[in-house]
């Protein structure tokens, strides 16, 4: 079987309801992601493009997160409403989902404008 060619992660952190951070996963079902893998099937991508389950990408202000590898593309507030524009675009047209897409500088710091600030002792 030949290597996938792409992973998609999709965050499946839950946390309780009213978190500050907010919750990729608040219905605890897996629901994006298992539309995603839907979605990759229906398109007969399924055995060349994988949709993982991920713990925290520690982008909860901006969730739900996804994030495509090896294109290192980060989207936020993803919804399964943009499931085939990221699918049709992204994965098989090659060109991100610039609507859907985090800055870089939002990713991978501890602050960004959406990030809630820390208090000073």
């Amino acid at each position: 079987m030949a290597p996938f060619e792409k992973h998609l992660f999709v965050c499946c952190n839950q946390r309780e309801p009213g978190h500050p951070r907010g919750s990729c996963n608040p219905d605890a079902d897996d629901g994006l992601q298992k539309a995603f893998k839907k979605a990759l099937a229906a398109r007969g991508l399924h055995t060349r493009v994988r949709a993982n389950k991920a713990g925290c990408l520690d982008q909860c202000e901006h969730g739900p997160t996804v994030v495509v590898y090896p294109d290192t593309v980060w989207y936020g507030r993803v919804t399964e409403a943009d499931i085939d524009e990221i699918i049709d675009r992204h994965i098989v047209g090659g060109e991100p989902v610039a609507r859907l897409r985090l800055p870089d500088e939002c990713v991978n710091i501890s602050t960004c404008a959406h990030k809630p600030r820390k208090q000073a002792p």
